[in-house]
């Protein structure tokens, strides 16, 4: 909704407020309003618009979280890095079922940003993997899959890894 420094502009104007009603000894005032500020503060490391797709691609609905992605304009500008990063994963992950080099480059810059979990990098090293086999490049979504194995330490992955050597050995 608003630039991310204009998040930490309003943040600082509403903490002023807070320390005039300190001053003016209005205590209770103060902290419901540095409160306040701590909702921008907090909107500013986790972008409102990427919590909402993500609390819809949990839902798995996937028009949702494209029109919630889609109030995005300018990733570059109006996030941080490793927003942007999870911008472009969800991107990927929209687009894996339509295109599948868009949603490689999708992925490609969602990994070259800077994804902030090891989980989050191992489903993207994933539908790499996908890509690569769907294109044919065995070697390429083989070395795929061994990373993504290796950053996947809870196991969440394993059925799909399973799922996708076994589809491997048929090409």
């Amino acid at each position: 909704m608003f630039h991310k420094y204009i998040k930490l502009a309003i943040a600082f104007a509403i903490s002023v407020w807070a320390v005039f009603q300190f001053v003016e000894e209005n205590i209770m005032n103060g902290i419901s309003i540095l409160l306040l500020a701590g909702v921008f503060v907090f909107f500013y490391f986790k972008n409102e618009f990427l919590l909402l797709a993500f609390l819809q691609i949990r839902k798995q609905n996937f028009p949702g979280t494209q029109k919630w992605l889609a109030y995005i304009k300018n990733p570059s500008t109006a996030l941080r890095k490793t927003q942007e990063a999870y911008y472009y994963f969800l991107q990927g992950l929209m687009v894996t079922q339509t295109s599948m080099t868009k949603a490689e480059k999708l992925f490609k810059k969602a990994l070259s940003l800077g994804l902030s979990m090891d989980h989050d990098v191992a489903m993207a090293k994933l539908n790499l993997a996908g890509v690569a086999m769907h294109k044919r490049r065995k070697r390429e979504a083989t070395t795929l899959l061994n990373e993504a194995k290796k950053l996947d330490k809870h196991g969440m992955l394993n059925d799909q890894i399973k799922m996708m050597k076994q589809q491997m050995k048929k090409i």
